[in-house]
């Protein structure tokens, strides 16, 4: 039986922080948002309620019954959740005299078992405008900052389980001891074991995947990528050859990624058959400069080799998918149920003929809980450890229309990008580089001769989940180095440039 945390979303930008703290504590959690019902089963060990772009006085702002919650399971509010705990049991929330933004000196008044291990003062992290002016009756104060006079609280004896209150957010990286207050809660409060580990996740998902899968026969689309992978891994380890994997050559992958991908799949012994599809590809593509029309013709490209290649196979039932966490966590629509939910990046859209059903073993994890899991099963590491590549690869990365001669510039000139990165040692210090082709010709010299070649920009982000993102101050000699090694290289580029937007405003890729 795996304990279980359920987070009520009310629409906060940090919930999934939340749930990836919770999950670095090696307890399961989901995320759910706030109008659903709960099942009171007996895994259920806590509920975490968490903040919400919305203030609590508001005529519709979103609620639930606490009280019938904290009579089932611990609850611990964070921010919005702590707001509305209070006003729903008598207390006053009003709005702030300013609008409390950003880090604030924490002081413990009254200690506490969530407060283990925290010092008297320390360094949180504020987002709201809304204060908790008086607590209920009944209910401790645990902490203050300078400017708030409820920061932390917890309720008294009125219900069966105790309800934990924080003002300001301890899932976020500024809360220097937050992590910490979580962690009592899951531990002293609700008792959760921390005993879900990646080797549980590996022998209970391949347990489960034999019973649902039996000797049952799935199609996979594969696409290089450590979630695919990783999925394809876990369903091979269940059912053996039964699995039956396509990875396509779209035409926009990086240089020799189609051969080295293949390569890496047969070591792992997984059953995955290459398809060289450039061409197909490339006339979908022709003529096309829309990012959005590019985008759609590599989708809709994919869906059609993918389904001509799945028909040559007989007795297929499933699908199998490399669908994470954050590709199916249901937004919190404050009025109603979200109508939207994340279609899957890997495969795109499923031919309506095909009838099959699906099967996602990484439906409840994150990208470095993936990553871990590949890990355990063996999957090499310059496969797990590779920067995110976008689905329509290179295709968004080439400005303006794509050629094969285009893609065979921006396969070089990445090439040398990525290699100086490994080279001088800064490859794992950025979340995501990349080279862009511009649609921009400008004059050269090389030698005596003067040339009109095309431009490239090369890009480098830091960020911890890819939502937010600052470029990475790569050192001069190193961009130096690089451009150095493409000009001299790569026949057809005679300048590099170095995009230093963060994101927001910019997005990571041009397109």
């Amino acid at each position: 039986m795996t304990e279980k945390i359920i987070i009520l979303d009310f629409g906060s930008q940090y919930t999934q922080l939340i749930a990836r703290v919770v999950r670095e504590a090696n307890v399961y959690c989901e995320i759910i948002p706030f109008h659903k019902n709960i099942e009171y089963t007996p895994e259920l060990k806590g509920v975490i309620l968490s903040g919400s772009p919305f203030s609590v006085n508001e005529e519709n702002a979103p609620t639930v019954d606490v009280s019938a919650i904290a009579e089932k399971v611990p609850v611990f509010g964070v921010c919005y959740g702590a707001q509305l705990t209070a006003k729903l049991y008598g207390g006053q929330v009003a709005k702030s005299d300013k609008r409390e933004y950003g880090r604030a000196n924490f002081t413990v008044v009254r200690g506490d078992e969530i407060l283990e291990d925290v010092s008297i003062n320390s360094q949180v992290w504020m987002s709201h405008s809304d204060t908790i002016k008086q607590l209920p009756s009944g209910f401790e104060l645990l902490g203050t900052t300078e400017s708030i006079p409820v920061a932390a609280f917890k309720s008294g004896s009125t219900n069966a389980h105790v309800i934990y209150g924080l003002q300001f957010h301890p899932e976020v990286y500024h809360s220097t001891e937050g992590k910490t207050i979580i962690r009592n809660f899951l531990v002293n409060t609700c008792g959760c074991s921390q005993d879900w580990t990646s080797a549980h996740f590996i022998t209970d998902t391949v347990a489960a995947l034999k019973e649902k899968l039996g000797d049952s026969k799935v199609v996979m689309g594969l696409s290089g990528g450590v979630d695919s992978t990783v999925a394809a891994t876990l369903i091979h380890r269940a059912i053996g050859d039964n699995l039956f994997g396509i990875f396509v050559d779209n035409g926009v992958l990086r240089k020799n990624e189609f051969e080295e991908v293949l390569k890496i799949y047969k070591q792992l012994g997984l059953n995955v058959k290459g398809v060289d599809a450039k061409e197909h590809f490339y006339s979908k593509l022709a003529g096309k400069t829309d990012p959005e029309e590019k985008r759609k013709a590599i989708g809709s490209g994919f869906i059609e080799i993918f389904d001509q290649e799945a028909h040559k196979l007989t007795g297929i039932e499933y699908l199998g998918q490399g669908t994470i966490y954050p590709d199916v966590i249901e937004s919190a629509a404050v009025h109603g149920p979200s109508v939207t939910i994340k279609s899957h990046h890997n495969v795109g859209g499923l031919p309506e003929t095909m009838k099959l059903k699906l099967v996602e073993p990484l439906r409840a994890l994150f990208k470095d809980e993936v990553r871990k899991i590949g890990a355990e099963l063996g999957i090499p590491a310059e496969m797990l450890n590779r920067h995110p590549f976008p689905g329509p690869g290179l295709g968004i990365r080439i400005l303006g229309e794509i050629t094969p001669d285009k893609v065979r510039l921006l396969q070089d000139a990445d090439l040398i990008y990525t290699d100086c990165l490994k080279k001088f040692g800064l490859y794992d210090s950025v979340w995501q580089a990349g080279t862009i082709l511009l649609p921009v010709k400008s004059v050269g010299v090389m030698g005596d001769e003067r040339t009109y070649e095309f431009t490239v920009a090369l890009r480098a982000v830091t960020s911890v989940d890819g939502m937010t993102a600052d470029w990475a101050h790569l050192p001069y000699e190193f961009l130096g180095a690089v451009s150095n090694e493409i000009i001299n290289n790569v026949k057809g580029i005679n300048r590099v440039v170095y995009d230093i937007s963060s994101k927001p405003p910019a997005t990571i890729e041009w397109e």
